[in-house]
């Protein structure tokens, strides 16, 4: 009242004036807002389920990933690997599961769930030891089969899944270390070497089981598989990654020198080489579901080709010089990129920009990986700029699990010369 008296506002009714509705104004038949009986929440979704209400509702795949990345929600749970050296490839085997290798030739499980790591034996050959390290790691369609590196760096070493049964050797084709495998169907695999060569192999799941008089399993006999044919990828050196683009029935590979060569599957033939300006040393290449979009891992940025016509459709900087993209991975319309600073970006192909952070939307959401572990005599080096790089680790390899909503990655540091270990999972 002291409010209004001050105001010079009166509290008398006169001065209140109210407007009732003319009969002669038509009523609107528009109502002002329409109520909408469908649901956008997820509970109501798993509720009318078990109510066993017969309602179809689906969400894009990557929905979950997206909320979680722009709502800053990833946590990183560091993985201690003791002294490995260096993770180049991973897998998710199932939801409790993860395998990797290594560049110390060592191929890894571990259990999310019980923290657990465990090692795979390898499968050695008849020719002498080579060892560089495991660069590659991949599941057939069906996810009955895993190919991966052997005990030498040159061959390939093939485990049934998911008892992760040792059943094959692939040998005989590379003379250098292969640092890629693409499945072509269940049976079908390509190997890409450093001697620039491709090798397409054939595996069967049939072997033969050794068995005591109790009918214990004493050791599984392994197949040992020579190549279907071997072919030199000219113009090109060292094959880094290999993709298969089943829709176009094609094959491309990257060589480390900046081309990208186009392969005929069913003749398995080299029908083109097409240079990509402006990029040299490649390091990973990957494709998106709908097999539509090649995404190139360069030193500064990273290169969007159109498959038909392997002509550059963007480019994406990086934002930090110098420092590589070393992992790639496409979920729906969204590219998850690993650096070589243990930064993990992701980028939006349809917004063509790095995804926002909803909380601050001024500034891209950016992973910062936790240091690893490095081999602590390096510690004892007088230079102080060499010193502070090798506490970065590169970003090797990453992968979502099948919902999207966990993430593992991993790598070590960047220089050649020092050995260390980086594994987290983010959720």
């Amino acid at each position: 009242m002291t409010r209004m008296e001050r105001n010079g506002i009166s509290e008398k009714q006169e001065n209140l004036v109210f407007n009732k509705d003319s009969d002669e104004e038509e009523e609107s038949t528009t109502p002002l807002f329409t109520v909408q009986n469908s649901s956008y929440n997820f509970l109501d979704y798993v509720r009318n389920r078990e109510y066993g209400i017969r309602e179809y509702r689906s969400a894009t795949q990557n929905y979950g990933t997206r909320h979680i990345i722009t709502h800053n929600l990833f946590k990183e749970w560091s993985i201690p690997l003791k002294t490995m050296n260096k993770v180049f490839c991973s897998q998710w085997l199932n939801s409790k599961q993860i395998v990797f290798g290594t560049k110390c030739n060592k191929l890894m499980v571990y259990n999310v769930k019980s923290h657990e790591l465990d090692q795979i034996p390898s499968i050695k050959g008849h020719a002498a030891d080579q060892q560089s390290g495991i660069f590659s790691l991949k599941i057939n369609p069906s996810r009955t089969l895993l190919a991966t590196g052997a005990y030498n760096s040159n061959e390939i070493a093939v485990y049934r899944l998911p008892t992760l049964d040792p059943i094959a050797l692939a040998e005989g084709a590379h003379k250098k270390s292969i640092f890629d495998i693409e499945w072509l169907d269940d049976e079908f695999f390509v190997s890409g070497s450093r001697d620039s060569k491709l090798a397409l192999w054939r595996v069967q799941d049939k072997y033969q089981e050794k068995y005591d008089s109790d009918g214990d399993l004493i050791q599984s006999i392994t197949q040992f598989l020579n190549p279907v044919v071997i072919k030199t990828c000219k113009i090109a050196k060292h094959d880094r990654t290999i993709t298969f683009n089943k829709n176009l029935k094609q094959m491309v590979t990257m060589s480390r020198n900046g081309y990208v060569h186009v392969w005929d599957v069913e003749r398995f033939r080299q029908k083109v080489s097409i240079n990509l300006p402006s990029c040299q040393d490649n390091i990973c290449m990957a494709k998106n579901n709908d097999c539509n979009l090649y995404a190139v891992g360069c030193p500064s940025y990273t290169i969007l080709l159109d498959p038909k016509t392997l002509h550059t459709v963007t480019k994406i900087p990086a934002g930090y010089s110098g420092c590589g993209i070393r992992s790639l991975s496409f979920q729906d319309n969204v590219i998850t990129i690993g650096l070589g600073v243990g930064v993990i970006m992701f980028y939006d192909i349809r917004a063509e920009k790095y995804l926002e952070s909803s909380i601050n939307s001024s500034k891209s959401v950016v992973l910062n990986a936790s240091r690893g572990y490095v081999c602590p005599d390096e510690d004892l080096m007088e230079d102080q700029e060499f010193q502070q790089a090798k506490y970065t680790s590169a970003i090797y390899t990453h992968c979502y699990d099948y919902s999207g909503t966990r993430l593992f990655s991993a790598g070590g540091p960047l220089s050649n010369n020092l050995c260390g270990n980086y594994a987290g999972l983010w959720q």
